[in-house]
Formats: structure tokens, C-alpha cells, sequence
């Protein structure tokens, strides 16, 4: 009984021997060698989408930023240019499907093809489900889920007659755990992931590979930028404490880094974080036990308050918390990533 046993254990040891093996042979195999290829990133001129342009342009990529604020595009592209990156700036919404068509166009007739495309174009809103109205969600839906879908559509025809092309989709581990004061947020992100995952089987058989990303709390800078509602002040600082956080986020930079690699490598799926990775495993095991454990964490976060539906940005909803020195890690990355 002893010898059988132990047997099984040796076959079953052998067989993920060579799984991991036969991993990291398609790893190599599936590498994607950066130099000299065109990558858009949307979002790319604040937050996570302007480190991700700087991890790109160290690989010796060509840049193409895209993003609707015209000056910080700018401030962007300057600051990649004097680095030494090969960068171009387009203004683009990407709500907007008539303009993501003319931007690739454009791209496509000047640099030949898309090669990388990263969906990160996002918008942060904060607070309790009382405060939010339906256009809270249609805005996240547009800008979450129907905006990579009209980039998607644009670059596939592209990448299909060449039976190449990498599409990094953004998305968040609130696209996996949806997260109390911040439904719009969570539903569009999950939307996102369905999607995403759907779309990297549909087209792996065209050599177009698909990644799907979802980070937990970043340390972007991105608070100073996200809306806010109910007690402002209140949400906001709590936001922002979290995110400054060494124990609850991530660096920026360590998590572009993974990301970039992800996309080498084509990597299907991929969450950020340790205690994230539990998280995330731990509500797929048990929702609704999970679910109940947020219901609780519900409690004790900030209650609607007499604001109604008024939102507020971040930098509008300042107090002597949100300004301490417990969010100085989240204040020096809004500055150095071009959020302020």
C-alpha cells in the first residue's frame, strides 16, 4: 500500500515537472521581442498607462499615447521624448467609436500596423450605491467595456491579415470581487473580464494573443483623479490612505513590469499582488461567504450623507487625512505620473 502510494506520488511529481517544463518552453516560444514595435496604450498620458509607456520605451518600442487631456498627452510625451522614446500623441476618447477609427487609421497609414495595443483608458468612482445614478454606470460601461471594444474592433482587421498582434486588456480584481462603493466601477470591470478571457479563445487560432490583467490598488497617484460621492471627504481619504498603502498596494512600477512581461510572453490571465491572488481565488471557492464578509466590511465604511448625487474629484475633496503623512507614497506617485 505504502509502495503504491508512494508511486503515485513520484508520477504525479513527474507530471508537473513537466507541465511547469512544458510552460516555460511556451513562455520562450510565445516571447514577443519589443524592439521597434508600434504599441498604443490608451490612457497612456497619466497613472499606470504613462509607467507602462516607460517600460515599453526601455524595451526600445514605438510609442503612441492616446488620451482625452490634451496638455497632460503633451506633458507625457514630452517627458517620454527627452528620455530617448520614439513617441507620438494622439487626443482620443475612446467612448467615441467614430474617433478610435480615425486614430487608427492614422497610426495604421503612418506606422504600417498596430502591433501591442493596452486597453487602460479608465475612470475611478467612489461611494454608496445610494449616491450613484444610472449615468454613473453608463459612463463605466463606456468607458470600461465599450471603449476597449470599439480600440478592439478597429486594430483586429489589421491583425488578422497579418496573424499577429497582442491586445493587454486593463482590467481590475474588482472585475473579479465586486467591491462595496464601487458597483459602477465593479460591473464594468467584470464585464471587461468576460469579454477579455471569451476573446483571447476566439482568437488564439488567428495568432492574435489576448491578456487580461487585473491589478489590485495601485500606487498611480490615480486618487487626486477619481470622483467621489456621498461624504466626499471621508471617502476620499479612505481611498486614498488604502491606496498608499504598503501592505494593500503595489508599486506602479513592479506592476508594469509584470504586465509588460505578461504581453511578451502572452500570457493569458493574469492578477496582481499576493494577497490579491487569495483574495481572488478565495471568492471563486465562496462568493457568497466572501460576499457576506464584504457585507460586513459595508458597515463600517462611510454612509450616503446629505450630499446626494453630487460627485466631487479627489483634489476636491481634500482634508487633513487625505493630505498626511499616511498618503505620501500616493502623493509622490501622482507626481511623478503626471496626475496633479
Amino acid at each position: 500500500m505504502k509502495s503504491s502510494l508512494k508511486q503515485q506520488l513520484v508520477w504525479a511529481s513527474a507530471g508537473l515537472g513537466l507541465a511547469l517544463a512544458g510552460r516555460s518552453l511556451y513562455r520562450r516560444m510565445n516571447r514577443l521581442n519589443l524592439s521597434g514595435r508600434t504599441v498604443l496604450i490608451t490612457g497612456g498620458s497619466r497613472g499606470l498607462g504613462l509607467v507602462l509607456a516607460r517600460q515599453f520605451a526601455a524595451q526600445g518600442a514605438k510609442l503612441i499615447l492616446c488620451g482625452r487631456n490634451k496638455d497632460k498627452l503633451l506633458r507625457a510625451g514630452k517627458e517620454l521624448f527627452e528620455n530617448g522614446a520614439n513617441v507620438s500623441c494622439i487626443t482620443c476618447d475612446v467612448t467615441q467609436p467614430d474617433q478610435v477609427k480615425e486614430m487608427v487609421s492614422q497610426i495604421e497609414r503612418h506606422f504600417n500596423s498596430i502591433d501591442v495595443v493596452v486597453n487602460n483608458a479608465g475612470i475611478i468612482q467612489v461611494g454608496p450605491m445610494e449616491s450613484m445614478e444610472r449615468q454613473d454606470y453608463q459612463e463605466t460601461m463606456q468607458t470600461h467595456f465599450y471603449g476597449p471594444l470599439h480600440v478592439i474592433e478597429a486594430v483586429l482587421p489589421g491583425m488578422r491579415k497579418r496573424g499577429a498582434g497582442r491586445i493587454v486588456n486593463i482590467s481590475s480584481i474588482g472585475g473579479r470581487i465586486s467591491v462595496p462603493h464601487m458597483l459602477p466601477y465593479s460591473a464594468s470591470k467584470f464585464a471587461l473580464v468576460g469579454y477579455s478571457l471569451g476573446l483571447r479563445s476566439e482568437l488564439a487560432k488567428e495568432g492574435i494573443g489576448v491578456v487580461t490583467v487585473c491589478p489590485g490598488m495601485m500606487r498611480t497617484g490615480s486618487p487626486q483623479n477619481a470622483y467621489f460621492k456621498g461624504q466626499h471627504e471621508a471617502e476620499y481619504a479612505l481611498f486614498k490612505i488604502s491606496d498608499s498603502l504598503p501592505l494593500i498596494s503595489m508599486s506602479s512600477e513592479k506592476a508594469a513590469r509584470q504586465i509588460l512581461k505578461a504581453c511578451q510572453h502572452n500570457d493569458g490571465f493574469l492578477v496582481l499582488g499576493l494577497h490579491v491572488k487569495l483574495a481572488e481565488k478565495l471568492y471563486a471557492l465562496c462568493p457568497g461567504l466572501m460576499g457576506d464578509a464584504l457585507g460586513i466590511v459595508n458597515r463600517i465604511l462611510p454612509a450616503p450623507g446629505p450630499a446626494g448625487y453630487v460627485r466631487k474629484k479627489g483634489a476636491e475633496s481634500q482634508s487633513r487625512w487625505s493630505e498626511s503623512w499616511l498618503t505620501e507614497l500616493t502623493q509622490k506617485a501622482a507626481e511623478r505620473n503626471n496626475e496633479l
